[in-house]
């Protein structure tokens, strides 16, 4: 990966429906081989996808609820169906297993309360294993991005 690369992964970041032309300008290269670095961007798995940020609040989901959760079983087979169960769950935009005092941690984005707690008794009643749950809702959104810092 070259400057030229980069350059090209940081443009898409901010706006993936930059017109090939616009992009291979932006990057001082003509249309063909910026197409190719692109393609090959894609082809090396450094361009996952290309998506529409959706405004949270304007669909009715303005709220974000981080859910971090201790388990008894530490197994692969619990694991497996564990992680299976959350990522069906559509609330569920971001799901890690952490290191420290808390084994996962759950980024929810729900209308209100109301609708968090149907998705918490949800959860709870569809996971085994869970020792304690916690949960944390944002208050206020102070930044957010999808870019990754390409230095």
């Amino acid at each position: 990966m070259d400057i030229f690369d980069r350059k090209i992964l940081a443009l898409l970041q901010q706006d993936a429906s930059l017109p090939l032309k616009d992009l291979a300008e932006a990057v001082n290269l003509s249309t063909t081989p910026c197409w190719k670095r692109v393609k090959k961007l894609e082809e090396a798995g450094y361009i996952r996808g290309r998506v529409a940020l959706l405004d949270a609040d304007r669909l009715g989901l303005g709220l974000s609820v981080f859910v971090q959760l201790k388990t008894r079983h530490h197994d692969s087979v619990w694991l497996a169906q564990f992680a299976e169960t959350v990522t069906a769950f559509d609330e569920v935009v971001e799901f890690y297993r952490m290191s420290g005092e808390w084994d996962y941690m759950l980024r929810v984005v729900v209308a209100d309360i109301t609708a968090f707690d149907h998705f918490y008794k949800k959860l709870i009643t569809s996971t085994e294993g869970l020792s304690d749950i916690t949960s944390s809702f944002a208050m206020e959104q102070i930044k957010y991005t999808t870019a990754l810092p390409l230095g």
